[in-house]
């Protein structure tokens, strides 16, 4: 006569099998926690990294604004071109150097540089400043070394 072998699970392989479904859900969960807490951080410092690069803008634009001013004054004050550029000259803001009539400066809070150049338009030009040169540089540190 042939035996017929059975398998039953008891209550035992039940329990066992529950433990390792609540174990591997224990581990996706606290991975998901981590993995949250990594792209927070991320979010975080990429806001960081963006307000900084739009603080420099927004001085190189008050720096701008400052220019303009004196350009607009020299301009009321000048006869001719010539006069003109040489009284933008004298009277340029702090920090900034003037070549022809490109006129060159700098923003940096240390680990950014922003280098912008704008180009005097000739006297009696309805604009007066035309941008040349608005070129964001940062300092980034090896990660590998």
């Amino acid at each position: 006569m042939k035996r017929k072998s059975r398998i039953s699970f008891g209550p035992g392989a039940a329990s066992l099998i529950l433990i390792v479904v609540i174990l591997s859900m224990s581990v996706l969960g606290i991975l998901a926690l981590m993995n949250a807490r990594n792209d927070s951080k991320l979010s975080r410092r990429s806001i960081e990294v963006v307000a900084a690069g739009y603080a420099l803008s927004d001085r190189a634009e008050r720096s701008l604004a400052a220019l303009d001013g004196v350009a607009a004054e020299c301009a009321a004050a000048s006869g001719s071109d010539e006069e003109y550029l040489e009284s933008v000259r004298k009277n340029l803001p702090e920090g900034m150097l003037m070549n022809d009539r490109l006129v060159s400066w700098e923003e940096t809070d240390g680990l950014r540089t922003l280098d912008c150049a704008v180009e005097l338009a000739a006297l009696g030009d309805g604009t007066r400043l035309q941008w040349h040169t608005h070129r964001l540089t940062a300092v980034t540190e090896d990660i590998w070394n």
